[in-house]
């Protein structure tokens, strides 16, 4: 299994005596949750109907741009989807355009390809199954549509499959979705539900991908594979475009108050989306476990010493312990910076 942020419990371990709860910037999910609202009983006490499952999907082809609900898969999370999506060509090279969100290499691996992380967007043309995350996780990285539309036509003409992981896509630049484009075949793409509307335990994601094979992914699955609760968020929550306009205004105004927090203590960020801020950082590891030991909780990658994510901060209380952390490594740089010139 592949480390990911979003991890308490390995938080604790790796600082143990630091102060909590825990102000976790490990992930890009959004503090500002879609409202909680009172569910039907029989959201939990019957099976999902059908129709309502139809309603979903429905719901989420207008959110997000597809053709129609019969170019909509829902399924418990887009994390599930991954190595089914995989599938949908045999086993061969799969390319992922790097760097980037590791569990798409660890599915295409499951499904029996030959899976490798390349830095080289044109070099997905010589795969069989190609998977780009836009906009990137984690630096935000955008790919135009008109070139992973020309990379789709490549591959789809030798039976080849484009997979696009639009997971942050809501605060992305939206006329670059391959949403609407995946009626033509060969293009499959990934939306994920929690991460924008805030509910990530919830569980529901989606492939929007061309009626036929809609059938193939449906039929893995089988009935019921939505619970009743993710419904009724979903139906609820993908129509409310009024809370959806107004959430984008708020995370750009949050993602640029944490861009000024940062610089103001000499942090840089370079790059990212609104819902998280991609840092470079010689003393990245030295910046981690310092914030760290102060309970909050920062993104850093094994394999990228010099590389953190952050997430934003919830309320108030979050963003003055984060500004009293930063200002803490900051002072504590200018000390050592002072005794070594001593």
């Amino acid at each position: 299994m592949v480390d990911h942020g979003g991890s308490l419990g390995r938080a604790k371990a790796l600082f143990p005596h630091a102060p909590q709860p825990f102000v976790d910037l490990s992930t890009g999910i959004n503090p500002h949750s879609y409202p909680f609202f009172e569910l039907p009983a029989t959201a939990l006490s019957r099976l999902p109907e059908a129709a309502r499952v139809r309603d979903l999907a429905d719901a989420a082809a207008s959110a997000y741009g597809a053709p129609s609900a019969a170019n909509v898969v829902a399924a418990p999370g887009t994390q599930i989807l991954l190595p089914r999506v995989a599938s949908l060509v045999r086993p061969g090279k799969a390319l992922v355009l790097g760097p980037t969100y590791a569990e798409h290499q660890r599915a295409a691996a499951i499904a029996g390809h030959a899976a490798l992380e390349v830095d080289d967007f044109d070099a997905l043309a010589g795969a069989d199954l190609a998977i780009v995350v836009n906009p990137n996780n984690p630096d935000g990285r955008i790919v135009e549509r008109k070139k992973l539309l020309a990379l789709a036509e490549r591959l789809r003409a030798r039976g080849g499959l484009l997979v696009v992981d639009e997971a942050f896509m809501d605060v992305g630049p939206l006329g670059e979705s391959l949403a609407g484009d995946v009626e033509h075949g060969g293009i499959v793409v990934l939306r994920s539900f929690g991460k924008f509307f805030g509910l990530a335990g919830l569980r529901l994601g989606f492939a929007l991908v061309d009626a036929l094979t809609v059938e193939r992914l449906e039929a893995q699955f089988g009935p019921w594979a939505v619970a009743g609760p993710a419904l009724e968020y979903g139906l609820r929550a993908l129509a409310d475009s009024g809370w959806q306009a107004e959430m984008r205004h708020r995370l750009a105004r949050d993602a640029a108050r944490l861009d000024t927090l940062f610089d103001r203590f000499g942090v840089p960020v370079d790059g990212g989306t609104t819902l998280f801020r991609y840092i470079r950082l010689r003393d990245a590891a030295g910046l981690f476990s310092a914030l760290g030991k102060r309970g909050i909780l920062l993104r850093h990658f094994s394999g990228r010493p010099q590389v953190l994510r952050a997430g934003l901060p919830g309320e108030g209380e979050e963003w003055q312990r984060l500004e009293s952390a930063l200002a803490a490594w900051a002072q504590q740089r200018h000390d050592n910076t002072s005794e070594v010139q001593q």
